[in-house]
């Protein structure tokens, strides 16, 4: 063999090689390194044990990691502050844990995690001379009333703390706190604006810093989780308007202004203090459709917010000097059935996958979803019929669609890319339906609750599910 034809020949081996590898399951299974943690935000969990129990249970069974439990403020809510009040710590009478107790042990118990979170501050710890007509809690709450029950929730949750309704035992330990709900609405924090000027993004960022500071009195510190935005907002104005939109309120709590589509740092004595920014990013339609708004924040638009962290990590306005973690905290769609105006029971499954499918894309890393089970049905008002179970347990189709979550979107000509997230361990066939019958296309290997993307070959509008260990996906249908 001549020295050309030689190096031909080992041309071609290498190329057969990197091809194989290209179609390899191990290849497949390299992109299947970043996780989603997901979970559900229902007030559920903090009922009574007879009616959290089930629903507890309901949640790990379709591979929940995380809840979000609104624990509220639990101190005196008196027009002036105790005068014996040690507001830092956590054992002091005056404070009312019980009912967060509970429902945090039990959730603890069946292998979920736990994000706290609370709104509305005790009268004491509000701003003075409140208007008429202002939320109770809303008005311009104390940063270093914040900064103290910080101290008082991380102490408590610390995983060191004795748990009182069980002597000799300790309560467990809590790895995220959420500092409010939704800042940017006037319903949670006001003012918005004030003389003119927008001014509920700067007290904001104070809350924020303070309940920090306050948070990182107990090593190892937990993470601090902003308040989940809602997606949109009015058009300014120095008077009126109930919202700000998201993302300017993002760039004003993170001293940023926008010159000629670049992002500045500005003036901040007292720069932001987190570990995650939070968002609710519900949308109008379906999970691709984009908000309207150059500043509002819907499903696929989470670049909005990641382009304004990456810039206040680099200006010094969101500290400490790490990367931030981006989570949506609250999303959801209503059904049909029972919601007459919602989406029919299959396309709400379907929205599900795609939202968390979007989301992860956008680099999100938790995800909750608005709720576990339908909220009662009221004439007065408008309710959320949102969840992955009927309000009697009865489970939707979303329930199997949240425990094994496959999405599929066309990738080039003959291909497709198809994500999903395994319910449990082991050896995930892709299969596509030919004719009457299921083919398998592809092979990945998944942990528990672990993420896969992968590239399969087929024509047109295939039909597409996944299996693994005796569970199946929802039968997912390129449109």
């Amino acid at each position: 063999m001549t020295p050309r034809s030689l190096r031909t020949s080992w041309r071609r081996v290498i190329l057969l090689l990197g091809a194989a590898l290209l179609v390899s399951p191990a290849a497949a299974g390299a992109q299947s390194a970043r996780s989603l943690a997901m979970g559900y935000a229902d007030g559920v969990f903090l009922g009574d044990a007879d009616t959290r129990g089930p629903w507890l249970t309901r949640a790990a069974g379709t591979g929940a990691d995380i809840l979000r439990i609104e624990i509220g403020w639990v101190a005196p809510n008196t027009a002036t502050r105790p005068p014996d009040f040690d507001a830092r710590d956590p054992a002091d009478p005056a404070y009312s844990f019980t009912i967060a107790d509970a429902a945090i042990v039990d959730a603890t118990a069946r292998g979920l995690r736990v994000l706290a979170t609370f709104t509305r501050a005790p009268r004491w710890a509000e701003g003075p001379n409140r208007p008429a007509g202002v939320t109770p809690g809303s008005w311009q709450p104390d940063p270093r009333a914040l900064e103290e029950y910080g101290a008082a929730l991380a102490r408590r949750y610390s995983g060191s703390f004795p748990d009182p309704a069980r002597p000799g035992r300790l309560l467990p330990r809590i790895a995220a706190f959420q500092v409010w709900n939704e800042p940017n609405l006037d319903k949670y924090l006001t003012p918005l604006r004030k003389n003119g000027r927008s001014f509920a993004p700067a007290h904001y960022r104070r809350m924020l810093t303070a309940f920090h500071r306050g948070a990182n009195v107990v090593r190892p510190a937990p993470l601090v989780v902003t308040g989940g935005l809602a997606p949109f907002g009015d058009p300014f104005s120095r008077t009126k308007g109930h919202r700000i939109r998201p993302a300017r309120f993002v760039r004003e709590m993170l001293c940023l202004r926008e010159v000629r589509r670049r992002l500045r740092g500005t003036s901040c004595p007292a720069p932001a203090r987190f570990d995650v920014l939070a968002h609710h990013p519900y949308s109008v339609g379906a999970p691709r459709r984009r908000a309207l708004n150059a500043d509002d924040v819907s499903i696929p638009d989470l670049g909005k917010l990641t382009r304004l962290l990456r810039a206040a990590e680099r200006t010094g306005g969101a500290l400490p000097r790490k990367r931030h973690r981006l989570w949506v905290t609250e999303v959801s769609y209503d059904s049909s059935p029972p919601d007459p105006n919602g989406i029919p029971l299959a396309r709400h499954a379907r929205f599900l996958q795609e939202t968390l499918y979007l989301l992860w894309r956008q680099g999100v890393d938790t995800v909750l979803w608005f709720a576990i089970r339908d909220a009662e049905a009221l004439e007065t008002r408008a309710t959320n019929q949102s969840g992955t179970y009927f309000r009697n347990g009865v489970a939707k189709p979303a329930a199997q669609a949240f425990r094994f979550p496959l999405v599929a979107e066309r990738a080039g000509r003959g291909s497709f890319r198809v994500w999903g997230r395994a319910p449990v361990a082991g050896s995930v066939r892709i299969e596509v339906r030919a004719g009457s019958t299921w083919r398998r296309v592809r092979t990945v290997r998944a942990r528990r609750h672990g993420t896969f993307l992968l590239r399969v070959a087929a024509r047109g509008r295939p039909a597409l599910r996944a299996r693994v260990a005796g569970e199946r996906s929802l039968v997912w249908r390129v449109e």
